[in-house]
């Protein structure tokens, strides 16, 4: 990894997670700068002021989604590389990611070492993902009628999944994502549908049972 040029642009909405992240980057030397934002639009903001080596960008930024950043900054700069880094298993977001251009995918409860190793990996031309992602693209190809009910969903849609597995009502996930009520209730119906269920008893075990109530 080149120390002297290195540009990393963070984006992630806890203060925490960037100070890690930022000790590991910069205290052994491993980028010559580190840039933070918080949030969704500072995040599109930060990638159009001035140019970066690769973005570290996390899914949950509060209102606008991360696989939403994902999407503009690649239709913006499209060889731009970024790395999504999450709570969520592999198992459940990895997929989606790559397939949106993601160019790898961690999750969160990782070591140091794994971080530096995968942003090396991606800058020089490749993609990091891990061995049981690997499988699960592999699968995806071959078998693609076998993946979860869920993985059919849209972006929008799975999003808005995730917030009511949280328990969160239709009102408060309208807020979070700067919705309408009714919209959200159109995703709710449209959820319902796609998963074969008819209320919302149901759908809170299918995310309990799938892992998509917590991250």
């Amino acid at each position: 990894m080149n120390t002297r040029s290195l540009k990393v642009l963070i984006c992630d909405d806890h203060e925490l997670i960037r100070e890690g992240l930022k000790r590991i980057l910069l205290d052994p030397g491993n980028a010559h700068r580190v840039g933070e934002v918080s949030n969704a639009e500072e995040a599109i903001a930060a990638v159009r002021r001035e140019p970066w080596d690769i973005v570290i960008l996390d899914l949950k930024l509060g209102g606008r989604s991360g696989m939403e950043v994902l999407k503009e900054i690649k239709a913006e700069f499209p060889r731009l590389p970024v790395l999504v880094l999450s709570m969520y298993p592999e198992e459940q977001f990895a997929l989606r990611v790559i397939r949106a251009g993601a160019n790898g995918y961690l999750n969160k409860n990782l070591a140091a070492k794994i971080l530096v190793e995968a942003i090396q990996q991606v800058l020089t031309g490749g993609q990091y993902i891990s061995p049981k992602v690997a499988e699960q693209l592999v699968s995806a190809v071959k078998q693609p009628m076998g993946q979860p009910l869920h993985a059919a969903l849209s972006d929008r849609e799975d999003q808005v999944l995730r917030l009511m597995a949280e328990g969160r009502a239709v009102g408060e996930v309208a807020v979070l994502l700067s919705l309408s009520v009714k919209t959200v209730s159109t995703y709710r119906g449209i959820i319902l549908r796609k998963l074969g269920m008819k209320n919302n008893a149901q759908l809170m075990r299918y995310a309990q049972d799938h892992g998509l109530d917590g991250g």
